[in-house]
């Protein structure tokens, strides 16, 4: 265990990251799998609202950098691309 006061202060900050990151992460996988579940079921409505909330999160996850740009933004367009082939196909 760390014995200097910097070092106790640097545990102390990195565990308090350690769960505002978890709890980002969290809050973007639960969003993803809604989504998915919702693109599953054959929802449409029910998908492209929660596309929106979904594309939110990743958004916010890129901000305060749970997530990287590009992997965001591949989410973001795979799930988008799925959600326009269910409408298009339920059309």
């Amino acid at each position: 265990m760390a014995n200097h006061v910097s070092a106790l202060k640097r545990v102390r900050q990195t565990e308090t990251r350690t769960e505002v990151n978890r709890a980002n992460r969290s809050r973007v996988r639960t969003s993803l799998r809604a989504l998915r579940e919702a693109l599953i079921k054959g929802d449409v409505p029910a998908a492209q609202t929660q596309y929106r909330e979904t594309a939110s999160a990743l958004d916010k996850s890129v901000q305060k950098g749970v997530l990287h740009a590009n992997t965001a933004s591949r989410y973001k367009s795979r799930l988008n691309a799925r959600l326009k082939a269910l409408a298009t196909a339920k059309a």
